[in-house]
This record gives C-alpha cells, structure tokens and sequence, in this order.
C-alpha cells in the first residue's frame, strides 16, 4: 500500500523558527515571509506533502530570491499521529488516486487562498506560483491545470498527475501561458519515478513544455540540484 513520507533534507536546519507566526486570514492556515512594501512582488506558494505540515517547505524561501513573498499553507485534514494531507487514498491495488471528494474540497481551499493571497499581497495572477511536493505537488497540478489563468507556474517536485485529472484534461488556449517544473528523483520510493515521466508525456501530449528534471539516485525528497534548477526556473519563468 502506498504511503507517502514526508519531506526530509538534510541541508535545511529548520524550516520554520519559533518566531514564525501562523496566520489564519486566509481560507489555509500559512507561514509567511514578505517584505514591507511586497506590492507587485512575485508571490510563492507552498503545499506539503504528506504528514507533514505548514513548516516542512517553508525553509526553501532561504535559497529563493530574498525580495518575493512566501507563504506555507497548512493542508486541511489531520493525519493520526500527528501532520496534515491534502486527500485520502482510495483503495486498490490501481494507479495511486486520491478520494474525488477530499481532492475537490482541498482543490477549492487552494484555489480560494490563491485569490485571496493575490489580492492581500497587491501582486497578478502572472507573478503566481505554486511549489507542492509530494501530494502537495498532486494538488499544484489538480488547481493549476484546472485554472491556468491564476498563476503564472507549477513546480511539481516528486509528484504525479492523478487518473481523472489526465482523463479530463483537454487541449486549452490558457494552459500555454503555464509554466511548469517537474523534478523527480529515480530512486523514488514513495511516487514511482515513472509518474514524473508519464506526467510529462501527457502534457506534452497537450501541447504543453514542462521543463523537466530527473536526479539520479534521489529519493522521495528535495535535493540541492533540484533546489538549484527550480531557483532558476522560477527567474526563468517572470522574464
């Protein structure tokens, strides 16, 4: 049975101080770094993975251009023994898929905090973008696939495309304004190499062009080149 594992790299050494605040304003409990005036300021959003929390990615902003403002959502749903997730597992020995109704409900908060977090930080639609890993990046792709108009990019970093997402998706005119980074390590154990790869197919097969990175030899994390590659993506990505 499939379980993701939540995020573990070594070279952070902490994600979040104990100064960090929580805010509550928004549909997601978050994490946030913004600069005084943040007006017109790229805007990065953070979904985790499984089990995890708010504070597990929030310490990437430290490799990340030091002027944008960052935010770390919380998922909505508990897990035993402690973390969130964004969705439930349906059962079967099938592709992994997630329950239709959890994956709908959270798609919606994502998308509620998007617009909500676009207006507070006095930014656009095109200086938007969302950074999820694991099912974190599963939810990136369920909201920026469905609703391109509302973000300038998606980094999916070791996730995948689920069964209905890739069965209803379509060729259309606003996907070609997305841009989109999908890193993945070989050695994944969690998501098999493989959704990475036939993520990227299938976009391609709409006409799409992720740019795409496997790492050999990485697990179910984040690593310092992938770190490094997403960095310049998202530079890349608002020239």
């Amino acid at each position: 049975m499939l379980k993701l594992i939540a995020l573990t790299v070594a070279l952070f050494t902490g994600a979040a101080q104990a100064e960090d605040v929580l805010h509550t304003d928004l549909p997601l409990p978050y994490l946030e770094q913004t600069q005084s005036d943040a007006r017109n300021e790229p805007l990065v959003i953070f979904l985790h993975g499984y089990g995890s929390d708010e504070a597990d990615l929030f310490g990437l902003k430290d490799r990340l251009p030091s002027t944008w403002t960052y935010l770390s959502a919380r998922a909505p749903m508990s897990v035993e023994g402690g973390g969130y997730r964004w969705f439930r597992k349906k059962p079967g020995d099938g592709d992994f898929d997630g329950e239709t109704a959890d994956l709908q409900s959270s798609a919606k908060l994502i998308e509620d905090f998007v617009a909500q977090a676009t207006t507070k930080y006095h930014t656009q639609s095109d200086r938007v973008f969302l950074v999820g890993f694991s099912q974190g990046a599963i939810m990136s792709y369920e909201v920026g696939l469905r609703h391109p108009e509302t973000l300038r990019g998606i980094a999916a970093l070791s996730g995948s495309l689920l069964p209905v997402l890739k069965a209803e998706l379509k060729p259309d005119a606003r996907l070609g304004k997305l841009a989109i980074f999908i890193g993945h390590g070989t050695l994944d154990q969690a998501l098999p190499y493989y959704s990475a790869t036939r993520a990227n197919e299938v976009l391609q097969g709409l006409g799409l062009t992720p740019e795409f990175h496997g790492y050999p030899g990485m697990i179910h994390t984040i690593g310092e080149a992938e770190l490094l590659d997403l960095k310049q993506w998202l530079e890349k990505s608002l020239r």
